[in-house]
């Protein structure tokens, strides 16, 4: 489908736009993971790199344009670095909910024409070896955490660091093969396939090209604004195309941090540690942040609930005059302000929201009530 070009800083594909804006951005942190319990920060310079020691390691094997790559996992760095890495060698990238079965990765896979799959650990490539006499299309599999898998040998599974070795090594006789690629790509190309839940049936997948994606993120800052100084927790599976937008695609254009959730279970204490100036969160995880807080005003002194009780009265008032479209007056203002400084604050630090700039929810509808609650703590959500 054609359509008219869309360009972001006079690039029309998220390759080009992120060869130009890694170089750009050098060793300024792109991301950071967990690491033994350690933050360890990786730099727009690591960014590049092992995307296109990515690409060399496809296009060794025989990637061609247009090819299928697939991605099963949770999320962490990797899982970029193979998303961009394969859309730099001129594949099609479908993400994978890590949470499938079998046959569900079989349907996925067969329907989507995969050639090359990414999973995560051993668990991941368990479901492919159970099916994997029915995927004859599947080439290479390439498992990101290699523990448990010592003494593992078979014709088609390397471990990512192999897979990044072999492409270093093709990569020496193959300079500038990767910006050729990217350079000779176009608005029209297909991108990403997003596959639907699959309630009325089969899941199916969508085909995104680089147009819409562009398209997308030219006129996402009028509703998820990003900056260069954002800090994003990702945790949201990266194969949602929410998450894809904020977490994938427009620290491209815009250069925010992402940082990941070690789990989803650990989601509430990342929060804490990183304290994010962009959330973006389903109406679910909003109603954890409420129940949190009711939670611990339940087990509050007798002066702890009364100065809650108290806050919120102020912060309620204020949240009618801002949804009413008025401006809260420089009386209003003031008691909100020593209310933010005595009770807010120290609610939205315990909750890791203190820092937030930008709030979004989505994916399913919140409830009015909820999104008053939070704009009485100063924290105005999107929906």
């Amino acid at each position: 489908m054609s359509g008219k070009t869309v360009t972001i800083d006079g690039c029309d594909t998220l390759p080009k736009l992120f060869l130009r804006k890694s170089a750009e951005r050098g060793d300024r942190v792109a991301m950071r993971e967990k690491d033994f319990g350690i933050w360890q920060s990786y730099s727009w310079a690591d960014y590049r790199t092992r995307a296109i020691e990515v690409a060399w390691g496809l296009l060794s094997f025989g990637l061609q344009r247009g090819d299928v790559v697939s991605i099963q996992s949770e999320d962490c760095r990797e899982w970029l670095w193979a998303d961009i890495g394969a859309m730099l060698s001129g594949a099609v990238v479908n993400g994978i909910y890590p949470t499938y079965q079998s046959r569900q990765v079989k349907h996925t896979l067969t329907d989507s024409n995969c050639r090359f799959l990414f999973a995560e650990d051993e668990e991941q490539l368990d479901k492919y070896l159970e099916i994997e006499d029915k995927l004859q299309g599947i080439e290479r599999v390439v498992v990101f955490d290699w523990t448990g898998l010592r003494d593992f040998e078979h014709d088609k599974v390397m471990s990512f660091d192999q897979l990044l070795e072999i492409g270093r090594d093709f990569g020496k006789h193959n300079e500038g093969l990767i910006e050729k690629i990217a350079e000779q790509g176009s608005g029209d190309d297909l991108a990403a396939l997003v596959y639907t839940s699959g309630t009325t049936g089969l899941p199916k997948g969508a085909m995104l090209s680089q147009r819409y994606i562009m398209f997308q993120m030219t006129i996402a800052p009028d509703y998820v604004p990003q900056q260069h100084d954002d800090e994003i927790l990702t945790y949201l599976p990266l194969c949602h195309i929410a998450e894809r937008v904020l977490s994938c695609w427009l620290p491209m254009a815009h250069g925010a941090t992402i940082n990941f959730a070690e789990s989803p279970e650990t989601v509430m204490q990342n929060l804490r540690e990183v304290s994010p100036t962009y959330i973006f969160a389903v109406p679910r995880v909003w109603e954890k942040f409420y129940s949190r807080v009711t939670t611990a005003m339940a087990d509050a002194t007798w002066i702890g609930r009364k100065a809650y009780e108290a806050a919120m009265r102020v912060g309620m008032r204020r949240a009618e005059r801002l949804i009413a479209g008025e401006t809260p007056s420089a009386l209003e203002r003031l008691r909100y302000a020593i209310a933010d400084r005595a009770v807010f604050r120290n609610i939205k630090k315990g909750l890791g929201l203190d820092r937030v700039r930008n709030a979004g929810s989505g994916a399913a509808p919140i409830s009015p009530a909820l999104l008053k609650w939070f704009l009485a703590m100063g924290i105005e959500i999107d929906e």
